[in-house]
């Protein structure tokens, strides 16, 4: 029973680093206050860190042994899923609905961990790779919009963006699109391997609260592609983006749609590191 509340514990605190425990508000404060590039690495690095250290800790102490754990973490992704999503929709700053997303997002990782099986595992990884990559593309695409006084936060910023820079806005399209997880993108593969992990496994709870959380995330990153598609009466002026920046990202574009056209590849990757690892 030590060993079990220990473990209890530490699952507050990394659910707390994941930014996965909803009654925190650390987040979206660090999102909006912080320089795109490090709100980027925080939405990336730190927490696929973490989830990558708690999937190793898990296994190595039995986690799944533990019916406690897992009803913990059970309840984490539930809150996270609600939390996360209903309080983007009231967000005007993109920031901040990225940082409440990615609350979300997280509840949904937590399902496919929660599975506990040899598919879960890929699921949990092969999400967690779209998602970092989405994530960079969406934060590039602000830092490109931003200037040395201001960033662009705010819906009104996006607003006739196709009209401004189309293929900017069409590489924030795809990014918004995996996120919702429509299909021919990585998003929509992920999401597709965390439920059929859940199926397995007989999640059904999770699952229908998923397919929930996902109409409700659906709604407002639709509303985001829609201002950006907002006719304009005058054109503004077109700002000049850097050449890399933008190879950059219609690069992750790319690779966001070939993961969602052709996932083996990335999954026999995964496999592969799995077998090593033992």
């Amino acid at each position: 029973m030590t060993i079990v509340a220990g473990f209890g514990l530490m699952l507050i605190g990394v659910g707390f680093k994941l930014g996965i425990v909803p009654f925190h508000m650390w987040a979206p404060d660090i999102y909006e206050g912080a320089p795109l590039p490090v709100a980027a690495y925080i939405a990336t690095v730190s927490k696929g860190s973490m989830l990558v250290l708690l999937m190793r800790f898990y296994r190595d102490v039995n986690g799944y042994e533990y019916t406690i754990l897992w009803w913990v973490l059970a309840i984490i992704a539930m809150a996270s899923m609600f939390a996360g999503n209903w309080l983007a929709l009231m967000q005007r700053n993109v920031k901040r609905l990225l940082a409440y997303s990615s609350i979300s997002h997280m509840g949904y990782i937590l399902i496919a961990f929660l599975a506990g099986s040899e598919a879960g595992q890929e699921a949990v990884m092969f999400y967690l790779v779209a998602y970092v990559i989405t994530s960079i593309g969406a934060f590039g695409v602000l830092a490109l919009l931003s200037d040395e006084k201001n960033d662009a936060e705010m819906l009104e910023d996006f607003s006739g963006l196709f009209w401004r820079q189309p293929w900017l806005a069409a590489i924030f399209t795809a990014m918004l699109l995996s996120l919702a997880g429509i299909p021919l993108t990585a998003g929509f593969i992920g999401k597709f391997y965390v439920v059929a992990a859940g199926v397995s496994s007989g999640l059904w709870l999770l699952l229908a609260l998923l397919v929930i959380n996902s109409v409700i995330g659906l709604f407002y990153y639709i509303r985001l592609v829609a201002v950006m598609f907002q006719p304009q009466e005058r054109v503004q002026a077109r700002k000049r983006l850097p050449f890399f920046g933008v190879f950059a990202l219609s690069a992750l574009m790319v690779l966001l749609l070939w993961l969602g056209i052709y996932p083996s590849t990335l999954i026999a990757m995964i496999r592969d590191m799995m077998l090593s690892m033992g």
